[in-house]
């Protein structure tokens, strides 16, 4: 049964009352979980609900909880806390209810008991000069886009996968077998990869495979080796993400976390091999990484050594895009699947909503008479089908036609992002014309777009047609 309020925002007061931070992460969060869910999400601030005089949590789907000092010393916080996690404990077991922002950066220990185990969505970025944290000062800059926009487009999809299930009684995850069900482990790494790690996470996990660990690693070493031990068992590739920080070392240990997790994972392939069982290791390293400390430098060097006496481990030190395709193709071949083709020079993919059905049927009219295969979004079907449709699409496109004609900048920009990413789902070639039409109100605030070589198209129907036409004549040159 579908809750009433889908999304709480618990929050420190103080962490809204300057910048309207929390404020505007639900503005940001509206329109991305609509486009996700499908419909439009009844997402409720805790300050709502504190004018309320007897407030039910029972009917809240999830609770998402923006982590600072002052979240954990707030009791009012705490208590919202602790009775969303006494109201949900029928489920919990069974699905993640509870999701934390992390404002600014939280050491496990100095987070709420409840929710250390957890996965968290870090929107703050980190000062190159002090090394300190601190808010985006433009949400829609370049490093806002890389990290803020990642995590909340990563919130919604998650969120979302709750929803369902409270909704429809059945995990996402059980329609995710079908098209994939392999388990990979991906290590967890320091803070200065984070993003990266993200990326490749949702990446796997869109497409079908089940990617541990699925929370945050215990800080005590007994236990950190435990559940990694688990989780190498149940796994058939671990990958490896190495940077320019060593990261933090479990209590009780010497080395840290990353450092065990690859030597854990070289033991898991002496044990696979001798036991005749699938099992590979990818490490890659970052191209411009700067040892930043003795540590860190010597357990790279460890780890070139063992690439070279190991068969079942692969050091690589590319470009991110260049390694998630070289993930896509270790896993494409070891289910003997058929990569797909890209397009032949003549296939557009015409993205829009589907609010947009018959405002866009003119311009898929144009590009069809101008001699081009046209590519559209399904917009029937379950999520992951979908979604899977849209990266088939991506794989295959020639040149980008993004559509905005009712939806918002903000939608615009997820498909911009999705663009971006477009080598990572297995592209060879870049992506030859990218082009915004849009056929309702203007669009504001244009540079972004130009900054990734989109043009925007604007003016009423019959201009911009006539521009798409002259788009596409150049394309074809």
């Amino acid at each position: 049964m579908a809750p009433e309020i889908d999304v709480l925002i618990v929050f420190s007061d103080r962490d809204n009352q300057v910048s309207g931070w929390v404020t505007s992460l639900k503005t940001f969060l509206d329109p991305v979980l609509q486009q996700v869910m499908g419909r439009k999400p009844n997402i409720i601030l805790k300050s709502d609900v504190d004018t309320m005089s007897s407030p039910n949590l029972d009917n809240a789907g999830v609770l998402v909880a923006v982590l600072t000092k002052e979240f954990v010393q707030s009791n009012a916080c705490q208590e919202y806390l602790q009775k969303f996690t006494a109201a949900t404990h029928s489920t919990s077991k069974i699905l993640n209810r509870t999701f934390k922002v992390l404002k600014t950066p939280l050491s496990t220990n100095e987070q709420p008991a409840g929710v250390q185990s957890l996965f968290g969505y870090e929107m703050y970025q980190i000062d190159a000069d002090t090394g300190e944290s601190k808010d985006f000062a433009d949400f829609f800059s370049d490093e806002a886009q890389q990290q803020y926009w990642m995590e909340l487009i990563d919130l919604s999809y998650d969120i979302y996968e709750t929803l369902y299930y409270l909704q429809e009684g059945k995990a996402i995850s059980e329609i995710r077998k079908i098209y994939g069900g392999k388990t990979i482990y991906l290590a967890q790494t320091s803070h200065d990869l984070t993003v990266q790690r993200n990326i490749i996470y949702r990446e796997l996990q869109r497409l079908g495979y089940t990617v541990l660990p699925s929370i945050t690693l215990p800080g005590k070493l007994s236990e950190f080796e435990q559940a990694v031990k688990s989780d190498l068992a149940k796994s058939s590739l671990s990958i490896h993400l190495i940077g320019s920080h060593y990261g933090e070392i479990p209590a009780g240990g010497d080395r840290s976390g990353q450092e065990i997790q690859h030597r854990l994972s070289a033991e898991r392939g002496i044990a696979a091999k001798a036991k005749n069982v699938a099992f590979h290791r990818l490490i890659w390293i970052a191209p411009e990484v700067a040892h930043s400390g003795e540590l860190q430098r010597k357990f790279i060097d460890t780890l070139a050594r063992d690439a070279e006496t190991s068969e079942d481990a692969e050091i690589l030190q590319t470009p991110l895009e260049d390694f998630k395709t070289i993930i896509r193709e270790e896993l494409e071949e070891s289910i003997q699947k058929k990569p797909i083709e890209e397009g032949n020079g003549r296939t557009i993919y015409l993205m829009h909503d589907k609010i947009d059905d018959n405002a866009v049927k003119p311009y898929i009219e144009l590009i069809r008479s101008a001699g081009f295969d046209v590519l559209t979004p399904d917009f029937e079907g379950e999520l992951i089908a979908l979604r899977k449709k849209h990266i088939e699409n991506l794989r295959k496109l020639d040149g980008a036609v993004i559509f905005k004609g009712k939806v918002n900048e903000q939608w615009v920009r997820m498909k911009m992002l999705d663009l971006l990413k477009a080598p990572g789902f297995g592209r060879k070639r870049p992506i030859v014309g990218k082009v915004i039409v849009s056929g309702g109100d203007p669009i504001v605030n244009k540079e972004p777009f130009k900054r990734q070589d989109l043009r925007v198209i604007e003016g009423d129907q019959q201009q911009s047609l006539e521009s798409l036409r002259s788009f596409l004549k150049e394309f074809k040159t």
